[in-house]
């Protein structure tokens, strides 16, 4: 995962008490090499074993679903497989889920031809 600089500063930044929401766009891998399963059963694999860490914090998934069209936007643009919208009660709720050691990043991203991990509030 390349991290924007800019984008974890503005995170890093933000208010200490203010929830925030991490949108995930999704472009799963059609086979995933090592597993020989698709990306999206690798990240349903992912869900499974991060749900242990997502107990910890404060922290909810509030939407899950598939883009279908594009109503504002370049037509010609491919839409990924999958949103996902993590509400954390606040920015170091986030900062936690980073820290923890076992916490299974490589799963995540091995499921993933490209993703995309958007900050907002």
């Amino acid at each position: 995962m390349i991290i924007n600089k800019e984008g974890f500063l503005k995170l890093k930044n933000f208010e200490e008490n203010a929830p925030v929401f991490m949108m995930n766009y999704l472009n799963y891998k059609e086979k995933v090499s090592t597993t020989g399963k698709t990306g999206k059963e690798t990240y349903n694999d992912y869900m499974h074993a991060a749900s242990p860490f997502f107990e910890q914090i404060n922290a909810e998934i509030i939407f899950k679903g598939k883009p279908l069209a594009t109503i504002s936007g370049a037509s010609n643009e491919k839409l990924w497989d999958e949103v996902l919208i993590v509400k954390y009660a606040n920015k170091n709720e986030f900062f936690k889920l980073m820290d923890f050691q076992n916490y299974p990043i490589a799963l995540r991203a091995s499921a993933l031809e490209d993703s995309r991990l958007i900050f907002c509030k």
